[in-house]
């Protein structure tokens, strides 16, 4: 059975939903009520789009609830895992944020914690009994409906173990390098750099685990079209675009994201189902 706390996303569709009822106390704390009978069941699943600390406090207090139900096994997943990017000290005076969220994580003791596409190594290092979900399948999705000779785009350094591994199952496919330059303090992007003298016109995806305002893939399209790119396109697993899509509509014939984070709607983008990349 699966315990879907966000109402709008249903990863498991072939399987049962609990019924539950959800609200917040006016204090501000989040609070859940299982509303159906559950003995004899061992074994749930709960799912979530965690998008803030009240999001991750529900999914804590659901789990307390499971427990005293005497569910026995509990799984979760959680296909974009909260303060991925925050994995690494850059400044003094920084929490090292997924740590935290890992930490309490691990201290519910279930039965295993299933994530999609994290940000690097260091989130299932963390994470007790972790599984991963990789990007293959969704970037497979994507490229069958582009060029054939199309080129597989590496954002930055960070990006580059896992698009080689990409390239590998899709098979004849080139990737070429990119980079940029970040400063710490004050987050700005410069710098960007494409490892390639020409380009040759041919189309190029973008590949990336995370958009959030966009910065990086913005920079990226006017040096991509400098070194005489095709079409641009990107395909970024978890889509968070807090600056929204116009921007990136312009600089990308489309946009390919996951349901990961949240549904989003737009002339260029399209949203991948979660459930048809697990």
């Amino acid at each position: 059975m699966i315990l879907n706390l966000d109402h709008t996303f249903t990863p498991f569709p072939s399987k049962k939903s609990i019924a539950f009822e959800q609200f917040t106390f006016s204090g501000g704390e989040p609070h859940i009520r299982i509303s159906e009978n559950l003995k004899n069941i061992t074994e749930i699943t709960v799912t979530h789009r965690i998008k803030s600390f009240n999001d991750f406090g529900l999914l804590l207090i659901a789990v307390n609830a499971l427990k005293n139900m005497e569910v026995e096994k509990i799984n979760l997943f959680l296909p974009y895992f909260p303060a991925a990017r925050q994995d690494r000290l850059m400044t003094k005076g920084e929490a090292l944020s997924v740590k935290v969220y890992a930490d309490i994580i691990n201290h519910l003791k279930v039965n295993a914690v299933t994530v999609f596409d994290p940000h690097s190594d260091v989130t299932p290092a963390l994470l007790d009994n972790c599984k991963v979900i990789d990007n293959h399948s969704f970037i497979e999705k994507v490229i069958r409906k582009l060029d054939k000779k199309t080129i597989l785009i590496s954002p930055d350094g960070g990006a580059l173990k896992k698009i080689y591994k990409v390239a590998s199952h899709l098979k004849n496919y080139d990737v070429v390098e990119c980079s940029k330059v970040r400063n710490v303090v004050t987050r700005k992007l410069s710098g960007f750099k494409v490892y390639a003298e020409d380009l040759e016109g041919r189309d190029c995806l973008i590949v990336d685990d995370i958009c959030d305002g966009g910065g990086t893939f913005l920079g990226l399209a006017k040096e991509l079209k400098a070194k005489n790119a095709g079409k641009l396109y990107l395909a970024v697993s978890h889509g968070i675009f807090n600056k929204g899509l116009n921007e990136l509509s312009k600089q990308f014939e489309m946009v390919f994201t996951t349901d990961s984070f949240k549904n989003v709607k737009g002339e260029n983008v399209e949203q991948v189902k979660i459930s048809d990349v697990i």
